[in-house]
């Protein structure tokens, strides 16, 4: 099988890691060899950070450059936006349509750019996007976005349910995965992408 990569975009402190650990567990399991970057950016909370998952029979490096991303997740618009030209032509942005300021919206210096979703749909790219703080919130925590976004995700892989829950089993601590397992659902529930 040709690497497939997907990247995963956001703010610090979101949970990417997190992200792409469960998503690096999966793809372990289905037998792909895998490669999960570090983060690149700025860490901190409000930095852009961006992690690269890469798996298929042999990964020689961890990092994906433009045009060459399957898929998108990101966790904030503007970081999908951002983020656009490492999509392939034919790949999927899976995003929240959350808005986070960043820094020189914040104080002024420029304002947070309007219609997004439809810029990024204009410019060809295929958008799936979805409220996931909403169905975090309902999941009983604001900082599940990142399992929400990967139900929504799982729609785009031919893996069982079982599956991605057993690799949450083994990435999330257990006193949160009731939690999890109730974002999962509902990412995956919003409707066939």
């Amino acid at each position: 099988m040709n690497t497939k990569n997907i990247m995963i975009v956001g703010v610090g402190g979101q949970g990417s890691l997190l992200a792409s650990k469960l998503l690096g567990q999966l793809f372990q399991m289905q037998g792909f060899d895998v490669k999960v970057s570090e983060v690149h950016g700025m860490s901190q909370r409000g930095g852009s950070v961006v992690t690269y998952v890469r798996y298929g029979d042999k990964v020689y490096s961890p990092v994906i450059d433009k045009g060459e991303a399957d898929f998108i997740v990101s966790f904030e618009l503007l970081e999908a936006a951002r983020w656009l030209p490492y999509l392939k032509p034919e790949g999927v942005i899976v995003t929240n349509t959350q808005q986070i300021d960043p820094m020189p919206v914040i104080t002024g210096a420029a304002a947070y750019p309007e219609d997004l979703v439809a810029k990024m749909l204009e410019s060809g790219a295929r958008v799936d996007a979805l409220d996931c703080l909403k169905l975090a919130e309902q999941a009983g925590s604001s900082k599940a976005v990142n399992i929400v976004l990967l139900g929504r995700l799982s729609h785009y892989f031919d893996i069982s349910e079982d599956v991605w829950m057993e690799a949450l089993e083994k990435v999330v601590p257990a006193r949160f995965l009731e939690m999890n397992k109730l974002a999962f659902a509902l990412g995956k529930a919003q409707g066939q992408a």
